[in-house]
């Protein structure tokens, strides 16, 4: 079980290198098996000291340096499958305590003791994540919950450690949600408004301006 964090926090720290788990008659190279650390680990532009990514296309870089998930979203995995879940169980670097997809925004700015990081995206789950607790059917219900969890890019170099204390410094003005983000791409696919509004905030990282840019275009019946 994860304790809840009485005010914003790393509840846990996790790194891990890439290695090849099953699916199905063959093999996977993946980093989403991830282990707690308990010393500091300097984190920069292009990700956490030790750790690293199977599939470099889709994960890490600077838009995705660190992963992060909310502690506060395991209690109703744990209360929808009658099992524990523990921290790292969805391949993030950081367990976060004390918020939700629905407290932070794409381009706020987060300070730890010395990092400074900026929500970058919303986190896409995979069929690794699946993979990663026995559960195939769980990448889809996080898309539909939106209990997503999201990346960090690193705007200031510098080590971080569980427990450490988490603060907004900067909100962005959009004000969109990691949520609302979430509810953009999966839910509300054909609403070019919700679209439009969402990549006029600069600080989306760069795969996510992309995508919807593309789904924007064929909705304007863009050449």
């Amino acid at each position: 079980m994860i304790e809840k964090a009485i005010a914003p926090s790393i509840v846990s720290l996790q790194i891990g290198m890439p290695a090849m788990i099953a699916h199905g008659s063959k093999e996977v190279l993946s980093g989403i098996f991830k282990q707690p650390v308990s010393d500091e680990r300097f984190a920069g532009a292009e990700g956490i000291e030790g750790d690293g990514q199977g599939d470099t296309i889709n994960h890490g870089g600077p838009d995705k340096a660190i992963c992060a998930y909310f502690a506060e979203r395991y209690p109703y995995w744990e209360s929808q499958f009658g099992r524990p879940f523990f921290a790292g169980s969805f391949g993030e670097n950081m367990t976060i305590g004390g918020w939700t997809e629905e407290d932070l925004c794409i381009g706020d700015i987060i300070e730890g003791n010395e990092i400074r990081l900026q929500v970058s995206q919303p986190r896409q789950p995979c069929f690794k994540l699946g993979l990663r607790n026995e559960l195939p059917i769980l990448p889809s219900l996080v898309q539909q919950t939106g209990y997503s969890g999201f990346y960090f890019r690193v705007l200031r170099p510098g080590r971080i450690a569980s427990g450490e204390r988490l603060n907004i410094v900067q909100r962005h003005p959009a004000g969109m949600t990691i949520m609302e983000a979430n509810r953009i791409m999966y839910h509300q696919k054909e609403n070019v408004a919700a679209i439009e509004k969402l990549l006029a905030v600069k600080e989306l990282a760069a795969s996510w301006h992309e995508q919807l840019g593309g789904r924007l275009s064929k909705l304007r019946g863009d050449s």
